[in-house]
């Protein structure tokens, strides 16, 4: 079983879902295949590759079934970005005389399939289909198996992220080997993220999404004259972002609680 990720980080939910598909039979191994760049993915928020792969390799040696359950760096290996048929096909050419693949997705891709290369082909192999909170499956569903009684993944890795970048607790969400080396390589911190915020807006200053996460960073580090310049950048180019707006409105208050003798001369 195939389960293509940026696994950015890997997280428990992603342990949780390889374990299900041992333990339900649905195969042999499953096998979690990390992914340099995702053609449908920004690339601002990617740990390096190498750090996603050694992640992986720490939470699966970790799960209930460490010899059935393993990370894969093939697509390194291949051009980028990274399309999966093409990964299919590289697979079938070396390894498909000795065993056969099929490929574990979130109901969220399978919504989006059409949108991938060549996904008719895709649809091709087994795919085994776990549901995430809110999402409905509604489309192929005469192509799929929908695996309805799955684990429910309750975080993203976004949501990791950004539990990371604040400093709280992420016992619940990452095996204590991963939260080490994230830790210990100082992945995702504030100061990090902020250095990279900082560089993609150097090569495009009128990005608001990269404005607004900036600001937002800004803002949870307590740096209210530069998020405040962020959401302003923001409604200069946007008026009517009701985010950006909300943001400044919530500074203002802060900076009117805090800094009376100014705001009440």
């Amino acid at each position: 079983m195939l389960y293509f990720g940026s696994f950015n980080p890997v997280h428990k939910g992603h342990i949780a879902l390889a374990e299900y598909i041992i333990e339900h039979d649905l195969a042999d191994e499953t096998v979690l295949i990390v992914s340099p760049q995702s053609p449908y993915k920004t690339a601002t928020a990617l740990a390096p590759e190498i750090d996603r792969f050694e992640m992986a390799e720490i939470a699966c040696a970790a799960s209930k079934y460490p010899e059935r359950i393993k990370p894969s760096a093939i697509e390194f290996m291949l051009p980028r970005p990274s399309y999966t048929i093409d990964t299919l096909h590289y697979l079938e050419e070396t390894c498909g005389h000795e065993m056969r693949f099929s490929i574990l997705m979130g109901s969220d891709q399978i919504a989006a399939l059409d949108g991938w290369k060549e996904y008719d082909k895709v649809l091709e192999y087994p795919l085994c289909v776990y549901p995430r909170r809110g999402e409905r499956v509604e489309r192929f569903l005469d192509r799929i198996a929908l695996l309805e009684d799955a684990p429910l993944q309750d975080f993203s890795s976004t949501e990791v992220r950004a539990a990371i970048e604040r400093g709280e607790d992420t016992a619940r969400m990452l095996a204590p080997g991963v939260a080490e080396y994230i830790r210990r390589k100082g992945l995702w911190t504030p100061a990090s993220r902020m250095a990279t915020l900082n560089a993609a807006l150097a090569d495009d200053p009128e990005n608001t999404a990269l404005l607004l996460e900036r600001g937002r960073l800004h803002y949870r580090m307590n740096g209210w004259g530069a998020a405040l310049n962020d959401f302003n950048a923001v409604l200069r180019i946007d008026p009517e972002h009701k985010e950006a707006r909300e943001f400044i409105g919530m500074i203002q208050e802060i900076l009117a609680f805090r800094y009376k003798d100014i705001y009440n001369p």
